[in-house]
């Protein structure tokens, strides 16, 4: 039984309302109220809303404005919720047509009581009836299996056979011909066929037989080669390396390098150029392009469809195929063809296919039951829905400001704690140094953790880094920490935490070595050092060249660190904070990675690397990656 069924506009008056049941009235009211929330309001793009015990359907109807509501119990699982709100919608349309074109029925309002009961009667009845009617077995003969058969293809190829000797037949009566057509051969059975086939084959191959089948034939042994000695090689010598071994004392130069043996550049001029707020990729030229289209929307406007229609360009340019001079109102068949060609498009740009769905699904549901009369009016429209579907899913539920929790954690007494992680050669160390000069030229001291000690080198980059930072600005401003390779990064960590307390560090930014998101042993020393010392922020560090294999990385990451950390210290649960996304300039408008990482996890891009160089370090820009898509 129906709890509530509700019709009212997208403004919110209530054209009419039946209650049912209604054993629950305030949370069928709530749960109408959310389900309004949730489709209306934030665009999700689905139509069915559970809310507690109950299911909420909901059909816009776009011409009118108007939203038809349907409340069950979720445990009843009615079949005919469907074709009741189809029915009621196409009902209440045909009825007060006039009254919602003129406006009138806003005021009058509408009694549609007696109208509804004996459409939930006739329903009702009918699905009474198919239920309790018995159930005829489906023959295998009527299932799309049986299609495939050789039975079945046999008695198509025969039906097909019939039919035209039955057109020849009556072809040579209308001609005036008297004689009957001669009979068609009999059909080769499929044994015959083979067997032609198989004589085909080894008449061609007895063409062609060598000395070994002659011989066999003519019953004469077989001549034998002679076998001709081969020369002696020389065997490959083993190669003796400098530095061969297993012994860390030849390869380890973290202790006894000296910092003075670096050369060093004047890089005085990157001083200062990086204070505040870090600036959005691409912003100037994402602000041109939404000029210059706005430009052509309205030039399209002035001069009419054609030319409107011509300028405008990239994935708008598939709506041509809405043919306007017949047809004002768009439906959902005429934008199939449409919505098929926007899915290989967004796929194109690196988008994830379950997101590309729910963007044409939100496409869909503001374009369907409209009237446009141009092709720029219909263009404008997809062009402001796509945007604020992608504004959504780029727009996280929260928002890390890193110079603000630094502030903060400053005021309390401790540092900020960053850690990095990811998988091998994404550019972890790289994109630490330029955090650490962006937070160096907003006036923090910074500590630089060597945690990788498992790749060889991994101390010497950083050091690298930290002595021309410390160049720009003082040795006291910046410092590395590290003990050399072999050690537990977790411990580490913790005694360069507890270092920088003692030296009043503003934060601490923890390297730590490139694994795959499937080494389990690697994952769970990650999770254990993530656990142990509780950072403020966990950037996963993923390129941005890879596309969706990066959502597939930070999903495994995300996942290992909540399944292992309990694991590892009782009582705490980590998780991936944000993203820093690498290699960012090198994809050109290919940039649904982003989105696919944002939308699957849910956490926000804090940084973007554009290059390599300190102040090659931006943050994300919604519109110029909105506009990249909507090329």
């Amino acid at each position: 039984m129906l709890e509530l069924f509700s019709i009212f506009s997208k403004g919110g008056i209530v054209l009419f309302c039946f209650q049912g049941a209604c054993t629950q009235l305030m949370m069928s009211t709530q749960a109408v109220n959310e389900s309004i929330k949730n489709v209306l309001i934030q665009g999700t793009p689905s139509n069915s809303y559970n809310h507690k015990n109950l299911t909420i359907q909901l059909k816009l109807d776009n011409e009118f404005e108007l939203v038809f509501a349907v409340c069950v119990q979720k445990m009843l699982q009615l079949s005919y919720l469907d074709k009741l709100i189809d029915t009621i919608h196409l009902e209440f349309r045909d009825r007060y047509k006039n009254e919602l074109r003129e406006g009138t029925l806003w005021i009058n309002g509408c009694d549609f009581d007696s109208d509804f009961a004996t459409i939930l009667k006739d329903i009702e009845e009918e699905h009474r009836v198919q239920k309790a009617a018995p159930r005829a077995m489906k023959q295998f003969t009527q299932s799309k299996k049986f299609e495939n058969t050789a039975t079945a293809k046999k008695a198509m190829f025969e039906q097909d056979k019939s039919v035209a000797s039955t057109a020849a037949r009556l072809a040579t009566v209308v001609m005036g011909g008297t004689s009957e057509p001669a009979p068609a051969p009999a059909a080769k059975s499929d044994i015959e066929i083979a067997r032609e086939n198989m004589r085909k084959k080894m008449s061609k191959k007895g063409k062609k037989k060598n000395g070994a089948e002659e011989a066999l034939i003519k019953k004469e042994p077989v001549p034998k080669k002679e076998k001709v000695p081969k020369k002696g090689k020389k065997g490959k010598e083993a190669r003796s390396w400098d530095m061969g071994g297993k012994s860390m004392e030849g390869i380890d130069f973290s202790s006894g390098a000296d910092a003075s043996n670096i050369k060093l550049k004047d890089e005085s001029y990157l001083k200062g150029t990086m204070s505040g707020d870090l600036s959005g990729f691409n912003e100037e030229a994402s602000t041109e392009e939404e000029e210059e289209s706005d430009e052509e929307m309205s030039n399209g406007a002035s001069n009419g469809t054609t030319n409107g229609a011509a300028k405008t360009g990239g994935m708008f340019s598939f709506l041509k195929n809405i043919n306007f001079s017949t047809q004002q109102t768009v439906s959902s068949e005429s934008l199939v063809p449409v919505l098929d060609k926007l899915k290989e498009h967004l796929t194109s740009k690196n988008v994830a296919s379950e997101i590309s769905v729910q963007l044409c699904d939100s496409l869909e549901s503001s374009l369907v039951g409209k009237s446009y009369s141009t092709f720029t009016g219909l263009t404008s429209t997809a062009r402001q829905a796509l945007s604020d579907a992608l504004t959504k899913i780029l727009s996280p539920k929260r928002r890390v400001n890193v110079l603000r929790d630094v502030m903060e954690a400053k005021s309390k007494g401790r540092p900020y704690i960053i850690t990095f992680c990811g998988v091998n050669g994404v550019g972890k160390s790289t994109n630490l140094a330029k955090v650490c000069f962006w937070l160096l030229d907003n006036g923090y001291r910074v500590l630089v953790v060597g945690g990788d000690t498992f790749r060889a080198g991994a101390v010497e980059q950083l050091r690298t880094h930290v002595v021309r930072l410390a160049n720009l600005y003082t040795e006291d401003q910046v410092q590395l920490y590290e003990r050399g390779y072999g050690k537990d990064p977790a411990g580490l960590t913790f005694e360069a935490i507890k270092y920088a307390k003692e030296r009043r560090y503003d934060v601490v930014l923890v390297d730590t070595a490139g694994r795959m998101q499937d080494n389990e042993p690697l994952m769970r020393a990650l999770s254990k050092l993530v656990a142990l010392n509780n950072p403020d922020l966990t950037l996963f560090v993923g390129e941005a060249l890879v596309g969706n294999e990066a959502v597939d990385q930070l999903v495994k990451f995300n996942q290992s660190l909540i399944d292992n950390s309990q694991t590892a210290v009782a009582g705490t649960k980590s998780v991936i904070d944000g993203i820093l996304l690498t290699k960012f300039d090198c994809i050109d408008d290919k940039v649904g990675a982003a989105i696919s990482m944002t939308y699957i996890t849910g956490q926000p891009i804090v940084f973007v690397g554009t290059g390599q160089q300190y102040p090659d370090l931006k943050s994300l820009n919604v519109k110029s990656i909105v506009s990249a898509l909507l090329r």
